[in-house]
């Protein structure tokens, strides 16, 4: 029996190049398929790749504070498209409750703060991903 974990596939959205890949390692190294994107606007774009290319996706792990369109209204356009459904995280320095209150009410699955720990956001990205 193969790994089912090699199957998922992870869109990460950070501005800092240096986030993004650490935590890509960080997954890849778990096993998971990860796609980079810059901000929302860029990720909306690899959304709609996609979707044209009829790409599957797991789970979508995004900052809050990026230039061209921040997370929060990210998540919120994601809860337009065919992938609604797919769980969000949220990898921030924000910690305001009131930020993470319009996380949640954008359609955020959990909330992790940076800087994070290799196994907290495993762990995070495990159980909002299994068991689909």
């Amino acid at each position: 029996m193969t790994d089912a974990k090699m199957e998922k596939h992870i869109l990460f959205v950070d501005d800092s190049a240096t986030v993004r890949s650490s935590v890509s390692f960080c997954l890849r190294n778990a096993g998971y398929k990860v796609t980079e994107a810059m901000d929302g606007k860029d990720a909306l774009k690899k959304l709609k790749s996609m979707k044209n290319k009829d790409k599957s996706l797991s789970l979508i792990i995004t900052d809050v504070n990026m230039p061209k369109m921040d997370g929060i209204t990210f998540i919120s356009k994601v809860k337009e498209t065919e992938f609604k459904f797919v769980p969000i995280l949220v990898l921030t320095t924000e910690s305001e409750e009131s930020v993470i209150e319009k996380g949640r009410t954008a359609g955020a699955s959990g909330w992790l703060l940076k800087p994070f720990q290799a196994e907290q956001l495993l762990w995070a990205v495990k159980k909002v991903v299994w068991p689909k």
